[in-house]
């Protein structure tokens, strides 16, 4: 499985002369690219580093013994030996993990959309829900969020969200969540206390910048219009909204969260760009198919993914069978068992499938 890792470190050592080099210095898409594929290099160095450190001071050490004749510090040389012996194993199991193919998206910032499906009004409350647990958990692990489109119903609840949630590594955790989420619990307008089923939609998208997605000016139409609801002096006075439509694809975003028509236009590319990138990583996924089987999940946002149900205070992962009898915790934000529980079972999936390959 290390067979390979010299040529990464080459690679690495490589990517590091390059982010000093005055021309990609002066590119700052190149500079990017380099700066995401060294960060990512830069664990499994580090940990070969280690590797081969204990390897060295193991065989040092043996060399020692066959030359000493101090029966203490032979005691000792076998002593450090075997403390060596342990950390070798320590550092290849954690080497076996960093090896595992990486989601080139894990580092980047994500958009996250919610959606309420089937269920009438309870679908929104659910959805509402689910936003307000998506905030709890950024703000408890640091992450960063910011609305970008959020639209109320009625009787509370959202019709739909669209925000943005920034900080090292938030895809990495937040994908897991995308898929369907259904709800069993009695809707406080049920007088008969009969269990209604409700879904929400929820789709996890890693932001990404135009370098990441080909995309010719000239496919984008661009219409300009004037805002409805709340947004102060601007609405219905001025062409604030911005509505981008994709030709090739026929993907459409509308925005108008902002007074400015400006900051709307950026916005609302913010999603395009995203929407378009992830229908491209479909088409890449469905040609690797074989691959997808070994993850947890398939990302795909129609797959039913995990059930809240009230009555009996549990949340069920349908994908790893796990259930947490802790909902309102679970909704105030603690979801992060869960999220581990997931990413080792995608970890140990992918290192069953290393091991069948080799």
């Amino acid at each position: 499985m290390f067979e390979n890792i010299e040529h990464i470190k080459e690679n690495y050592l490589d990517l590091e002369k390059k982010m000093i080099d005055p021309e990609v210095l002066a590119d700052i898409s190149k500079l990017t690219k380099i700066t995401r594929e060294y960060n990512s290099l830069k664990p499994i160095v580090e940990k070969y580093d280690q590797i081969k450190d204990s390897e060295s001071t193991i065989e040092e050490n043996k060399d020692l013994i066959n030359e000493a004749d101090d029966q203490d510090m032979v005691d000792m040389l076998k002593e450090e030996i075997k403390e060596n012996e342990k950390l070798l194993e320590e550092y290849k199991e954690e080497m076996k993990i960093l090896l595992i193919p990486k989601d080139p998206n894990d580092s980047r910032d994500v958009i996250v959309e919610i959606r309420p499906g089937a269920g009438g009004d309870e679908a929104g409350l659910f959805a509402g829900d689910l936003y307000r647990m998506y905030h709890m958990y950024a703000d408890k692990e640091g992450y960063k969020t910011e609305d970008v489109e959020v639209t109320s119903q009625g009787v509370g609840g959202i019709k739909e969200a669209t925000f943005m949630i920034r900080g090292e590594g938030a895809y990495s955790r937040f994908k897991y969540e995308s898929g369907v989420h259904r709800v069993q619990r009695v809707p406080e307008t049920e007088s008969g206390g009969r269990i209604h089923t409700s879904t929400a939609t929820v789709a996890v998208l890693p932001e990404v910048d135009e370098v990441d997605v080909e995309l010719d000016p000239n496919d984008i139409r661009t219409d300009v219009f004037r805002s409805s609801g709340n947004g102060g002096q601007s609405v219905n006075t001025t062409d604030s909204a911005v509505r981008l439509t994709h030709i090739p694809t026929g993907i459409v975003v509308s925005m108008q969260d902002e007074k400015s028509q400006i900051k709307n236009k950026e916005k609302a590319m913010k999603i395009l760009l995203a929407r378009i990138y992830e229908l491209e990583e479909e088409k890449r996924n469905k040609e690797i198919a074989d691959n997808r089987k070994s993850q947890v999940g398939t990302g795909d946002r129609s797959e039913r993914i995990r059930t809240y149900n009230f009555p009996q205070g549990r949340i069920t992962d349908h994908r790893i069978n796990k259930t947490i009898y802790q909902l309102d915790d679970f909704l105030n934000g603690n979801i992060g068992e869960m999220i581990d529980s997931l990413i080792a079972e995608d970890q140990t999936r992918k290192l069953e499938k290393i091991g069948e390959e080799e």
